[in-house]
């Protein structure tokens, strides 16, 4: 039996990126030669891919298929169905609800985020709790609530037009429910895409049967009735899904007088005001932002990693640049950076309302600073790369927009001959191509070979047409 070194840290959450942060110290400390690693997380369920649900809940994936890996080394020890009490700063102590404690010499909170209910009389009871017909879908127990709710032909409203709400809109209306969406602000994902690309949006949910009502506000949830909103109207529903944001879980920090502001503030390093105390994922709180995104709560897991384990010391956070995909059947939409960017910027438009299509493209000083790209699959991989990398973009931008950029104009280099296909993970194109090699040959296969398609879950219908092509015939050359 391998004795645990004595540096101890202690991980506050298994969810996502607490389970990373301990995968990837398994990763650098195989052996458990440097740390020891004791994550504790409330829930009762094994660490799980949470912005999957909705694929769980349309049943494209089995609760099973969303588990994360558990590191199989002696350096990590996890602890679920526990929650943490209390913060000892002075004595480095957590306090367990199971009556006992864990002493650390670094702690490292990933407490996450929790659905945020707006004050809207019916939605929750005085102590918190849902009222009658109401869920959020932030954890399995949610996905399990709403899944007995869900009964084909029947109502249901879904509370909040950002990503999540869109994403769980679409998988209930592949169920077969009556779906009707409202968002309060003027137009649905307002914060990633502007209004003409949330119009053509809108009339594409609508194509499939869901009811967008934008710029509307929820009056009451009556149970058994539906919603009714702030003109009079009720909208008829046996189950109300909120998806109206999220609220870090700051208190423990906050009661051990950690600095806190709408997450438990860090610098560069991930460290709060006290060096030994570090946030990671949801729950925390960066100049550069990452809070809500998978990519940059992966980034900061490795961050951290290399930090504690001394394998790179000198690692360093710098913030976070989105790229987001929407998972909904049938839509394909990739938006990142400035969705609405100011006049220094040079922008160019496509909008096809008719064919469901628009794209915009913002560049200033010859990089890309945001794009919008609906129904234009094939440019937004090779975009999100220019955006990634601050690779220039070639002249004819228009060009750029629509796949087909003269090869005079295409960016030269590394990034462009081996264009990143998973962002969560980094996996790039060749990292696909040699697991295929090496006898990869399922989504699964390609899964536990790169971890690709195993983050956001974007990446999974590019991993797909992949790996149809190479099954078929033989790699094909990068393009």
């Amino acid at each position: 039996m391998v004795q645990h070194p004595a540096r101890r840290i202690v991980v506050i959450g298994n969810g996502m990126v607490g389970a990373r942060f301990a995968e990837e110290v398994a990763r650098r400390d195989p052996a458990g030669g440097r740390v020891g690693v004791t994550v504790v997380g409330a829930e009762d369920e094994p660490a799980y891919n949470r912005v999957l649900l909705p694929g769980v809940l349309a049943g494209d994936y089995a609760p099973d298929d969303i588990r994360l890996p558990v590191p199989e080394a002696p350096s990590v020890t996890v602890r679920t169905g526990t929650a943490a009490l209390a913060l000892d700063t002075a004595r480095r102590r957590v306090t367990l609800d199971d009556g006992t404690g864990l002493d650390y010499d670094d702690l490292v909170l990933a407490t996450g985020a929790r659905a945020a209910f707006p004050p809207i009389p019916g939605l929750a009871a005085a102590d918190g709790a849902p009222e009658q017909g109401v869920t959020a879908l932030r954890d399995v127990a949610d996905c399990r609530r709403l899944d007995a709710l869900a009964r084909p032909g029947g109502p249901v409203v879904v509370l909040g037009g950002g990503v999540l709400g869109l994403e769980a809109a679409r998988a209930l209306a592949e169920r077969g429910m009556r779906v009707s969406l409202v968002e309060s602000s003027p137009w649905i994902m307002r914060r990633q895409i502007d209004r003409p690309a949330a119009q053509i949006l809108a009339e594409q949910y609508s194509a499939l049967g869901m009811a967008v009502h934008s710029w509307r506000v929820a009056a009451r949830w009556i149970p058994g009735t539906g919603l009714e909103l702030d003109d009079g109207r009720v909208l008829a529903g046996d189950a109300l899904v909120v998806t109206a944001g999220v609220k870090a879980n700051t208190e423990l920090a906050a009661a051990a007088g950690i600095e806190t502001e709408h997450g438990v503030c860090v610098d560069d390093t991930l460290a709060t005001g006290d060096a030994r105390v570090h946030a990671i994922g949801d729950c925390a709180q960066h100049r550069g932002g990452g809070a809500g995104l998978v990519q940059p709560g992966w980034e900061q897991a490795a961050v951290l990693a290399d930090r504690l384990t001394g394998t790179r010391p000198e690692a360093r956070y710098g913030g976070a640049r989105p790229v987001t995909r929407l998972k909904a059947d049938g839509i394909e939409l990739t938006s990142m950076g400035e969705a609405e960017a100011d006049d220094t910027a040079e922008t160019v438009t496509i909008a096809d309302p008719h064919g469901g299509r628009y794209a915009k493209l913002s560049v200033r000083e010859e990089r890309i600073v945001g794009a919008v790209l609906l129904g234009f699959a094939e440019p937004a991989s090779a975009i999100a790369q220019m955006y990634d990398t601050g690779t220039p973009v070639p002249a004819d931008r228009l060009a750029l927009l629509t796949g087909r950029p003269a090869p005079e104009a295409e960016p030269q280099g590394a990034a462009a001959a081996d264009p990143t296909v998973c962002r969560c993970n980094a996996v790039t194109r060749q990292d696909l191509e040699t697991a295929w090699l090496d006898g990869a040959r399922t989504r699964t296969d390609i899964a536990a070979s790169t971890r690709a398609t195993t983050g956001c879950g974007g990446c999974t219908r590019d991993v797909d047409a992949l790996l149809s092509g190479w099954n078929g015939a033989s790699p094909l050359a990068a393009t």
